[in-house]
């Protein structure tokens, strides 16, 4: 009996080495994400001696909901996603692409941007909160082109970028928001070709790697060195050159532009 006991408290006490859960926005399809971030993760897992596992969701509105409960160790996010998950979670950007992010609008090829001011055109975003995709892209809908903001308000939401390309070239919607990266990394040629490159917004930060308060000091610097010292080979497939380090005070600025937009936070 003292055995068992002594067996009990042993295994009680004992720490347990948990997975570390890497969640990922979906910009694209969970499995076109699996594909690109499973070497990733087996790279930071091999580094740092810890089981880091990749997640991601069907959707960005479903990604926000595990996001803004805590539910993801770390995550690469959207800029917006971030000062939300800042404020209701603690989270903190330590990393980011060098390269600053741009949204897109696309339309059929053949039409002109110049067209939102004569007709009523339906547009299609991947979620309320993208940053890029449907935020910047909004932003300079509302302040250049003058579309009122309840018409952008109405705007249909697709779950993803891909979703948006394809919508507008079958005729779902006649303008879309995207980002560069997504429209380039685009593997059906006929939608892409349907298409053409309206807009393009300015620059913004891009998208951070934060991390959950709850998550140890030691386990945090290890990941953050692991991925500071990633092979360019393995950032490739994220279409980065390079990551350097952020934090919180550059993301300030897009807190006034969700609140120009009108977004609901939390």
């Amino acid at each position: 009996m003292k055995h068992l006991l002594l067996f009990l408290t042993t295994l009680y006490l004992t720490p347990i080495h948990a997975d570390i859960v890497m969640g990922v926005v979906p910009q694209q399809s969970p499995l076109k994400l699996l594909k690109t971030w499973s070497p990733i993760t087996k790279y930071l897992s091999k580094q740092t001696g810890e089981k880091i596992i990749f997640k991601t969701e069907t959707s960005i509105t479903k990604f926000e909901k595990v996001l803004y409960s805590g539910g993801y160790d770390f995550a690469y996010m959207n800029p917006y996603h971030y000062i939300v998950a800042h404020k209701t979670q603690g989270y903190e950007a330590r990393l980011r692409a060098q390269k600053n992010i741009k949204g897109i609008l696309v339309m059929k090829k053949g039409r002109s941007i110049d067209d939102i001011k004569k007709e009523n055109f339906t547009y299609l975003f991947p979620a309320p909160n993208a940053f890029a995709a449907t935020l910047l892209t909004k932003y300079d809908l509302l302040e250049k082109y003058k579309v009122p903001i309840e018409v952008l308000n109405n705007a249909k939401y697709v779950n993803s970028h891909d979703s948006v390309y394809k919508g507008v070239s079958r005729g779902l919607g006649d303008v879309g928001g995207g980002i560069e990266r997504t429209f380039r990394a685009l593997n059906d040629e006929k939608t892409k070709e349907s298409l053409t490159v309206v807009h393009t917004t300015k620059a913004y930060p891009s998208h951070p790697f934060a991390f959950n308060p709850s998550m140890r000091e030691e386990t945090k610097n290890k990941i953050i060195h692991a991925l500071m010292n990633i092979p360019s080979s393995y950032l490739q497939k994220l279409k980065i050159k390079e990551l350097r380090p952020t934090d919180s005070k550059e993301y300030e600025s897009i807190q006034e532009l969700a609140t120009k937009l009108k977004v609901v936070e939390y």
